[in-house]
């Protein structure tokens, strides 16, 4: 049967079949190999597209408006210094506003309730550029990643997430994983162990894809990896945070030695980035003149062959376009 998602949000991967986020993988690449050919499309030729952001980013904004521009759309950027909403707007009058403006409107905030009660009442598809609980559009450019670098198919894949496996990078590949029948492992302290209740709805879905759902503090879990992947140990507002997670993850490190231990040498390196992977940051030498080492990978395997970490973050842009053109573009 045809893939339709033509007036869809995208909140989650939980609500996409297994057909449907193949389909979005699938046009991704064609968008990509487009681009690579130089061709500038008019897929989203006549749309105007919004960007609400009270998280800051680098490549989530970037891919957003790249995407935009590239198949011929307009593009407006909101932050929360230039938005009134929560402020002198409640978030539903606002959706109610920028529904008769935009025909699509992008989320990258704290709370998912927002990004759901924008798609609510705004009339037009909402994506969700990121959450404190869920980042499905990084999943979708993951997987991609991992399609381009392995020759079996995803469901003889295996994904090991190293480090605080209960984050919202965790969560959303476990979603995607367990659609589409990947062996997902989460490999981190007892102490950030993933909620019971994601882990019971990927291991239900997974009886019907294949896919196994693990997690522990073992080494041993990362053997037979296609890919490891880490995350940073403190996300933005969570500084404080920093001297209990670094006692916790030290041990969960993407080091040489990990990457060994997966005995696999065509094994990937992913990460959602940004990525402290050496002390040349303000934040990680600070950081460090305190006593914490807040390196969440060492720079033998960032900066390694194994490492596919900026074709990822290419690939953010990718599939960011393809989500839009799956619900709004012009097909």
């Amino acid at each position: 049967m045809a893939v339709n998602l033509k007036g869809r949000n995208f909140l989650t991967l939980k609500d996409f079949t297994p057909d449907e986020i193949r389909y979005m993988l699938n046009l991704a690449a064609d968008l990509k190999s487009k681009k690579r050919a130089g061709i500038r499309g008019d897929l989203l030729s006549g749309k105007n597209i919004v960007l609400l952001f009270e998280k800051t980013s680098t490549r989530t904004r970037c891919a957003f408006e790249v995407a935009v521009h590239d198949e011929g759309g307009n593009v407006t950027f909101l932050d929360s210094k230039s938005s009134q909403m929560g402020k002198k707007e409640t978030m539903v009058d606002t959706a109610k506003v920028l529904g008769r403006f935009f025909d699509g409107i992008e989320y990258r905030g704290y709370d998912q309730a927002v990004v759901e009660g924008l798609a609510a009442n705004a009339g037009v598809p909402v994506w969700n550029g990121l959450t404190d609980i869920d980042h499905p559009t990084q999943a979708l450019a993951d997987i991609m990643t991992l399609m381009e670098n392995t020759k079996k198919p995803l469901n003889k894949c295996k994904l090991v997430f190293c480090g605080d496996t209960r984050n919202n990078v965790a969560y959303c590949l476990m979603y995607i994983c367990c659609k589409l029948g990947i062996h997902y492992v989460g490999w981190g302290p007892k102490e950030l162990a993933p909620a019971q209740d994601v882990v019971d709805y990927c291991r239900a879905v997974g009886k019907e894809t294949g896919a196994v759902i693990e997690y522990g503090d073992d080494l041993s879990l990362v053997k037979g990896a296609d890919a490891l992947y880490t995350d940073i140990w403190a996300s933005m507002g969570e500084e404080d945070k920093i001297p209990e997670r670094v006692k916790l993850l030290t041990p969960f490190k993407v080091t040489k030695e990990v990457l060994a231990a997966t005995e696999n040498d065509d094994c990937i390196f992913l990460h959602c980035l940004p990525s402290f992977h050496d002390f040349d940051t303000t934040m990680a030498a600070e950081q460090m003149k305190l006593g914490y080492d807040i390196r969440e990978v060492t720079d033998d395997v960032f900066l390694s062959p194994n490492s596919k970490v900026f074709d990822e973050a290419e690939n953010r842009m990718h599939t960011i376009k393809a989500v839009m053109v799956a619900t709004i573009g012009n097909l």
